[in-house]
């Protein structure tokens, strides 16, 4: 029998990098985003944008959304089998080979194909409900308005039931943009024609985190809440909009200090060189943790309350940190974004730094940090 190489697990108990996810902070900003009109989809693709999908799909149902989303069948398939029973809308079509399963697990299919139709028709019982996506200015995925009456048709024929229509706004987080405007009248222009011909979907969704914020006309009969469910404002315009709570903390530790002589180089290519003598502090977190490259020279990190830049190259696995002539002690808490006492870093002062938005910025928070959850 040929060996199987296997790989044990990373520790969880070691290093002091962990990032710790506030179930609360979920909760709580589901409650203040939900308008009183529209029920609330809580967006928890990509691993709950690297929260941990299952927790904050829990979380999320328990402060009030009524509908789960997720990019992938795979996703979708996970939250089932780990007991969640909301509606889950897969946000683009089912993969062709995956329709049995996913019909199997009660995920709700979005459609804008001729392709995708037959597929389900072709696996899902008669009456099987489906949300069509009306591509209106985005241009990635979805039916152009002209053609989505004919497309609603061809599955109503098909046995499919209309159950949603949906469009995705490409600009909502700049407030009062022409193009959200614009696209929001296409869509309902779609949805005009469809029930002048009798077809009113239980649901038209149209708005996402931005336009839920700043655009209370695009609630319809449901939002999609993505970055707001994490406590991250959608774009800088919107930021203190509402009272959202970040719901990720990034910490670590000092690990190692050192005094270091005026005019040295400082980590890979010296891109910070000291200037006068002062402390350096290595902590114990990297690109291949989720701590952009592109941070070097420009993070901030808090120790002791305080706020310090890193220096030179962030690497892979560690980060340097000068302290100047300020007392501190390896086993310090490191805090990279979250709060540290009355100090806060957010997650979108990070986005900045790194020329990024927050969006990625937890994303990128690798499987080899730990998550530890809290409860309440």
């Amino acid at each position: 029998m040929t060996p199987v190489e296997t790989q044990a697990p990373l520790s969880t108990g070691f290093r002091p990098t962990v990032a710790e996810i506030d179930l609360e902070a979920v909760r709580h900003n589901v409650r203040v985003i939900k308008p009183s009109d529209a029920e609330v989809m809580a967006v928890v693709k990509a691993n709950g944008y690297g929260h941990r999908a299952i927790p904050v799909a829990r979380a999320a149902v328990e402060g009030g959304a009524t509908w789960l989303g997720v990019a992938l069948v795979e996703e979708g398939l996970a939250l089932r089998g780990a007991g969640i029973e909301a509606p889950i809308l897969v946000l683009t079509e089912f993969p062709p080979g995956s329709e049995r399963e996913a019909i199997g697990a009660r995920l709700t299919p979005t459609v804008y194909s001729s392709r995708a139709i037959r597929s389900l028709a072709d696996a899902a019982p008669s009456g099987t409900g489906v949300h069509v996506k009306v591509d209106t200015g985005m241009h990635r995925v979805g039916i152009p308005p002209e053609q989505a009456p004919a497309l609603v048709d061809e599955a109503s024929r098909a046995g499919l039931s209309i159950e949603g229509i949906w469009t995705h706004f490409a600009l909502a987080e700049e407030p009062g943009n022409a193009t959200t405007l614009r696209q929001l009248e296409l869509f309902l222009e779609v949805c005009a024609t469809l029930e002048a011909g009798g077809i009113r979907p239980r649901y038209r969704h149209a708005a996402n985190s931005g336009a839920t914020i700043a655009s209370p006309e695009t609630h319809l009969d449901l939002v999609r809440v993505g970055a707001a469910l994490y406590g991250i404002a959608p774009g800088p315009q919107l930021e203190g909009a509402l009272d959202l709570r970040p719901a990720m903390t990034l910490r670590s530790a000092v690990t190692h200090a050192k005094r270091v002589p005026s005019g040295h180089g400082i980590s890979y290519g010296h891109l910070h060189r000291t200037t006068v003598e002062t402390t350096i502090a290595t902590i114990p977190i990297g690109y291949a943790d989720g701590y952009l490259r592109s941070l070097s020279n420009h993070g901030r990190v808090l120790i002791r309350g305080r706020r310090y830049p890193v220096v030179g190259s962030v690497t892979m696995d560690q980060l340097m940190v000068d302290v100047g002539d300020d007392a501190l002690e390896v086993g310090d808490d490191v805090v990279l974004f979250g709060r540290q006492g009355d100090a806060e870093i957010r997650v979108e002062e990070v986005a900045a730094w790194a020329g990024t938005i927050g969006y990625e910025i937890v994303c990128a928070v690798s499987e080899r940090v730990p998550r530890h959850v809290t409860v309440s």
